[in-house]
């Protein structure tokens, strides 16, 4: 009966670690309709599309040390409430600033969705065995959910209006409300660490100001604005870090950092994130604006990126029995790495199924970095640390598909507006533009601009890979962990009283 109860709860669980990861990602195909229906210019559509995920880096941590005083399945009942309210005020936004608010506050709440589902999961699984294998679902859930939001948000925008991306999440997270009382235990830390205001706010200002800089430069190149937002922000950082390695209990344990496995694998969380999340956004825009696919098709010729992460993610505990964990994880970058060349192949609509293989070969080599990453990230620490590394591992993953979206999306944005002289800041804009212009024009600038987005594309593709290569390099020569056996948990019974 216990295992019984115990496997509900878990199923439980997946449902907000799905949606989180998959609320990163669901307006890529959203956000071209979105924004014509609200007027949003392209700074705001850049914070719609990834405001959210640096919310939820940025808070992550703050929400781990928070749950741990008032108890993990209050934080995330309270979150799932939350979250649930304000999908329903996302849907029936009326303009950009009010969604760019609400997709912040969404980051916020979903910041205490995603450090409570891991740390009830394994306080209701103290049997290793079983604990590895739900760990193993909700890696694939948490890893995948964010390839599958696009495909998710295709499916609807074929049937309904944009504000049904943010719907789908409402009736997961009623039930999470309703049903997380019943079959989820309480679970408190004996040592919580103190919130610190000071360290909360330096963290999320030098993280917000960095991005705006780089959204800033994206748009109106390399000025005095863009650069003093930079230089402020990466100043804000510096104290920040200075500010955790001064404190007792610090809100981020930067000294963790010091165990080369460690930095390692989070190091490698975030590139590969980086790397996942910018050809994402490039592959889905060449399906809709260059090859002229319906939402609901895009969603489709999309999916091969969802289920590789699947596949990878559930083949990886197999691999790691056959060979040392560092090698599959290695490897499977690698290939990764090929699928990001494959991409640089793609031209018209003659070259879709070798899109369709890169991305499927790309998410497919991250499986093993996914599902066995956070082990390694837990057994590289002392077990009286093992919370606030997978926490930090959290903040990594989020991390890394933001940035991925600005970073890989200024790259490609760069070489667009070169091979365009400058005449266009985007292909959407290209677009708009041509259907005011007489049929010949029109035709020439639509051609002109097909051929500098696929150029940013290669260029995505390149830089993905030179980032997996370098990945597989770092994982591949980092020390093996010092400690293997993993830390004492609670017992499933104890932990509910």
């Amino acid at each position: 009966m216990r295992t019984t109860r115990a496997w509900l709860g878990a199923a439980l669980l997946m449902l907000p670690t799905l949606i989180v990861a998959m609320d990163t990602t669901a307006l890529l195909l959203a956000l071209p309709r979105l924004s014509a229906d609200l007027g949003a210019g392209s700074v705001q559509q850049l914070w719609i599309s990834d405001g959210y995920g640096f919310m939820v880096a940025g808070m992550v941590i703050t929400m781990g040390t928070l749950g741990d005083r008032i108890g993990r399945r209050r934080l995330l009942i309270t979150g799932a409430a939350a979250f649930a309210v304000l999908s329903v005020v996302a849907a029936f936004a009326a303009d950009p600033l009010t969604l760019i608010v609400v997709r912040a506050l969404l980051g916020v709440a979903g910041a205490t969705l995603a450090p409570s589902t891991l740390a009830l999961l394994t306080a209701m699984f103290p049997d290793a065995r079983r604990r590895g294998k739900a760990i193993a679902v909700w890696a694939t859930c948490q890893f995948t959910g964010g390839a599958l939001g696009p495909v998710l948000a295709g499916v609807l925008l074929q049937h309904f209006w944009w504000g049904s991306v943010f719907l789908a999440a409402v009736p997961a997270m009623v039930l999470l409300v309703l049903a997380g009382p019943v079959l989820l235990p309480e679970f408190r830390s004996d040592h919580a660490g103190r919130l610190d205001p000071a360290s909360v706010g330096l963290s999320l200002a030098a993280v917000l100001l960095i991005v705006y800089g780089i959204k800033r430069l994206t748009v109106e190149g390399l000025s005095v604005v863009p650069a003093v937002v930079l230089i402020v922000g990466a100043a804000l950082g510096w104290l920040f870090v200075r500010r955790q390695l001064r404190l007792d209990t610090p809100l981020l344990d930067l000294r963790l950092f010091r165990n080369r496995p460690f930095a390692a694998v989070i190091i490698a969380l975030v590139l590969a994130g980086i790397a996942m999340a910018g050809t994402g956004l490039q592959v889905t825009q060449y399906l809709q604006s260059v090859l002229g696919f319906s939402p609901f098709a895009s969603a489709v010729l999309f999916a091969p990126m969802g289920l590789g992460v699947a596949v990878g993610t559930m083949a990886a505990p197999a691999l790691a029995r056959r060979m040392k964990q560092t090698t599959a994880i290695a490897g499977g970058l690698v290939g990764s790495a090929l699928g990001g060349l494959l991409l640089v192949g793609v031209d018209g609509p003659g070259t879709l199924p070798l899109a369709m293989i890169g991305i499927a070969v790309l998410a497919l080599g991250t499986g093993p970095l996914f599902a066995l990453g956070t082990g390694l990230v837990v057994g590289s620490v002392p077990p009286e640390r093992a919370g606030s590394a997978a926490s930090m591992s959290e903040t990594g993953n989020y991390l890394g598909g933001s940035l991925g979206f600005a970073l890989l999306g200024v790259a490609a944005a760069v070489v667009y507006r070169d091979r365009m002289g400058g005449t266009s800041d985007s292909l959407a804009g290209a677009i708009a533009a041509g259907r005011h212009l007489p049929s010949g024009q029109a035709t020439e600038l639509l051609h002109s601009a097909r051929e500098a987005f696929l150029a940013g594309l290669h260029v995505t593709g390149v830089v993905a890979a030179v980032i997996f290569v370098g990945t597989a390099i770092l994982i591949q020569t980092m020390r093996p962990a010092t400690r293997t056996t993993p830390p004492a948990l609670p017992d499933y019974e104890a932990a509910r009283s």
